[in-house]
């Protein structure tokens, strides 16, 4: 059974600076040594999968150097939800720990239930290689509990990038699993919105996978606008309109401004922009 080294009776109150659901906080904790078992994960961070490698690197580095930031828990009853650390907690269980050092928010400072759950998400998924459907269910849970805005702010996404990972929460999972080989997350997530079949979409997403990125796009363009095509004559329409013309177009410097204001609010380059309202005008009047 492994030792994590804590002086004993060592008991402090300190603040910290951690993120809650709906404005920054500081809060307060004490360190206590617990039963690891009293520790309870949420289902939400329960579903992802651990990195093993991972997890077994951080067990030899605790071994040797010792645990030097204890996980952080709120206590519910007999139990302890885990708020942050995960990953450590793992390792600690891999080296066989009966009682683990933790730092337990104080009283004044816990958070509400539905709040718990929203401030580990966040704490849980800013780790390195985190995968697109960690990040897609944390933006769904996160959107729930404190709406759109306030959850892509705590990622640090801008809007259009949360609303893209939100959406792509909604997918079923067959679907998923060809992202990203077969086809991006963006476009496994408009597939379905158009196709909400899952095993034609599928199919057409095999179709399409030695596609050029540009010629994907269009394609599930002309897609949109017809799901009951064949494969054959989506793929003339589409070679047709790559046949297209480079239109120059003139702005005055306010709504230039305006443009690359709003580029970069949906995070696309500003020509892409000016190409899609321009594409969007003509295709409402039938061109």
């Amino acid at each position: 059974m492994a030792k994590v080294r804590i002086k004993k009776g060592r008991r402090i109150t300190k603040k910290r600076t951690v993120r809650k659901t709906r404005y920054t906080s500081r809060v307060s904790y004490r360190l206590k040594e617990i039963p690891i078992k009293q520790i309870q994960v949420w289902k939400e961070a329960q579903a992802r999968k651990l990195d093993r490698d991972g997890i077994s690197e951080l067990a030899k580095s605790i071994k040797t150097e010792g645990l030097q930031n204890p996980p952080m828990v709120q206590k519910e009853g007999n139990k302890y939800l885990l708020m942050s650390g995960q990953r450590r907690l793992a390792a600690l269980k891999r080296l066989g720990a009966k009682k683990i050092p933790v730092l337990v928010l104080t009283r004044k400072t816990e958070y509400d239930t539905p709040d718990a759950k929203a401030a580990s998400v966040i704490e849980n998924i800013h780790r390195k290689n985190m995968n697109v459907k960690d990040m897609a269910d944390a933006c769904a849970f996160l959107a729930e509990q404190m709406g759109k805005s306030k959850a892509a702010q705590s990622l640090g996404l801008s809007m259009s990038t949360f609303k893209k990972y939100h959406g792509f929460a909604g997918v079923p999972d067959k679907l998923k699993e060809l992202v990203p080989k077969i086809i991006s997350r963006d476009g496994a997530t408009k597939l379905y919105q158009i196709i909400p079949d899952v095993s034609k979409a599928v199919k057409i997403a095999h179709q399409i996978s030695e596609l050029e990125p540009q010629t994907k796009k269009r394609y599930l363009k002309v897609l949109g606008y017809n799901p009951n095509l064949s494969h054959k004559k989506i793929m003339k329409k589409v070679r047709s309109s790559a046949l297209q013309q480079n239109v120059s177009v003139r702005l005055s410097k306010r709504k230039t401004r305006g443009l690359l204001i709003q580029s970069r609010r949906q995070d696309i380059h500003p020509n892409e922009l000016a190409n899609k309202i321009v594409s969007d005008w003509l295709d409402k009047r039938g061109y």
